[in-house]
């Protein structure tokens, strides 16, 4: 649905300035949303998307600048406020509490009562309501815990809803969906603007933004710089105009020479945290100068099996070999100083210590190591030579070296993590979901970074769960399913079909109809 040009916008954004300590975030900037309209808000890491959405939803107040709300001047205190007044978010990390149910989730803090008692009854009966009406099927009795990511996206589409919002922000909505989550939820915001909601769209991935915007707005640098329209748009322009360079979309890389086996895996069996078997007679072997890639859905063992194959988590089954030898039941850092760099799959739990600098995280596995240590004696100035290389080396835009890496973008905190494990000698990489949540810039940075390692010799072992990335990175590819590889083919001749049906259902058989 295309909004009237000439309607007053259901909010708008005037002149907006935000300043941070250090840093420009937003720069006179204007943006409006029109009624039952998809206005995409495109650019990269630091560009200053999610300043502006947070003011728009009262979580920053502006320095300078004015919000008006289908024309009336507003000053929004607070979030609670932009509630009141019809705005809701979804952010890219859901604000779900995993041991209650959805129902509970979606009414906490504005519970329905029967008196002095709390009426889930209600809640449950609205929640199947607004479920059926928005087409966001839901079980408002199931615990949050036991949900998919995508069900669990629902969840928190239905809790803006159930608050009355007629004004949805989406922060990378479809950063953890999988391409038929995609698709349905898709469908789901086509049908929230049919019923008149009107909806601000943040995301890096430049398809889906022609795909579903009305309208695109582009930032760079804390400004406007420039709008699209989908209809005549393609990435690459999009691209350019968030990076104000070209940019190259489709990886660049030579066929590989493979060597020895660096990586094997033989029967590993590996638990969950509920004691379920997750991984299961998994057999695998990674050679030096290959990317093998491990497709799949999430939530079928590959967070498991990483994290067995990097000490983190003990197998129950099975052997890992490193270049012959047994790393099983090695802890994290022997299996780093053995040659094995992991970047992890999130990156704020298990990459980095936020508090820490970004000289600190740069030495995190070698700290305790010549030069940056003499016995027991730390060596700052060492420690910040290093740091000052990488930095340039790596690209990271940072104020400098020395403030908290939590003050980074998400796309320069990865960028870390990356100069970090690739700034030493490996034998093997394990990178999982290495871009998630990235602009096109750093996508395209990390990409080339990963196959220059793979040309250097080292074996690296790719788990995502973007298929693209799988088919466009990848020399072997594998599809994981249920915890076992189900499927093996050679990058160059792999059918996105064929993986995506094993990715599915584990098998590329028809399946026979029941009922």
């Amino acid at each position: 649905m295309t909004a009237d040009a000439d309607a007053v916008p259901v909010i708008a954004a005037h002149g907006i300035t935000k300043r941070f300590p250090g840093v420009l975030a937003n720069e006179a900037v204007d943006f409006q949303l029109k009624q039952g309209e998809i206005h995409c808000l495109l650019g990269e890491n630091g560009a200053g998307k999610s300043t502006l959405v947070n003011i728009l939803f009262g979580l920053y107040q502006p320095d300078e600048g004015e919000l008006y709300l289908r024309g009336e001047r507003v000053r929004f205190t607070s979030s609670s406020d932009a509630i009141a007044h019809g705005i809701g978010m979804v952010h890219q990390h859901f604000q779900l509490i995993p041991v209650l149910t959805v129902a509970e989730n979606i009414v906490l803090g504005a519970e329905p009562r029967s008196g002095l008692r709390l009426d889930l009854r209600s809640a449950r009966i609205r929640v199947e309501e607004l479920s059926r009406q928005y087409g966001l099927e839901i079980d408002p009795g199931e615990q949050v815990e036991n949900l998919s990511v995508g069900e669990q996206q629902r969840v928190e589409l239905i809790k803006a809803l159930y608050r009355d919002a007629e004004i949805l922000i989406l922060d990378e909505p479809t950063a953890v969906l999988t391409p038929g989550e995609v698709d349905e939820f898709f469908d789901v915001v086509r049908s929230l603007v049919a019923q008149g909601k009107s909806i601000v769209f943040i995301t890096h991935k430049l398809r889906e933004v022609i795909a579903v915007a009305d309208r695109i707005t582009v930032m760079r640098d804390g400004r406007v710089v420039g709008s699209a329209d989908p209809a005549s748009a393609t990435p690459q322009s999009l691209a350019t105009l968030m990076v104000g360079r070209d940019v190259i979309l489709q990886i660049d890389k030579q066929p590989a020479h493979p060597g020895a086996v660096r990586l094997t895996v033989s029967g590993l069996e590996v638990l969950d945290d509920r004691g379920s078997t997750t991984v299961s007679n998994f057999d695998l072997e990674v050679r030096g100068g290959e990317i093998f890639g491990i497709a799949g859905v999430e939530g079928n063992g590959q967070r498991e099996l990483v994290e067995a194959l990097t000490g983190m988590r003990p197998p129950v089954g099975g052997h890992v070999e490193i270049d012959g030898v047994d790393s099983t039941m090695a802890t994290p850092r022997a299996i780093s100083e053995h040659g094995v760099g992991h970047v992890p799959e999130d990156r704020n739990k298990h990459g980095l210590i936020g508090a820490f600098t970004v000289a600190d995280n740069l030495v995190l596995n070698s700290y305790y190591r010549k030069p940056f240590a003499r016995g027991f004696v730390r060596r700052q100035r060492a420690v910040e030579e290093q740091a000052t290389s990488l930095v340039e080396r790596y690209d990271i835009r940072t104020p400098g070296i020395l403030i908290p890496a939590e003050h980074l973008s998400g796309g320069n905190q990865q960028k870390v993590i990356i100069a970090r494990e690739l700034s030493r000698e490996l034998r093997v990489l394990v990178v999982a979901q290495p871009t998630r949540g990235l602009d096109v810039g750093s996508i395209e940075f990390i990409h080339r970074r990963i196959v220059e390692i793979r040309d250097q010799g080292v074996a690296v072992l790719l788990v995502s769960a973007e298929l693209d990335e799988v088919l466009s990175l990848s020399d072997r590819i594998g599809v994981l399913y249920r915890g076992q590889l189900v499927g093996q083919y050679d990058g160059a001749q792999a059918s996105r079909d064929e993986i995506g049906l094993l990715m599915a259902c584990g098998t590329t058989e028809p399946q026979a109809a029941t009922g």
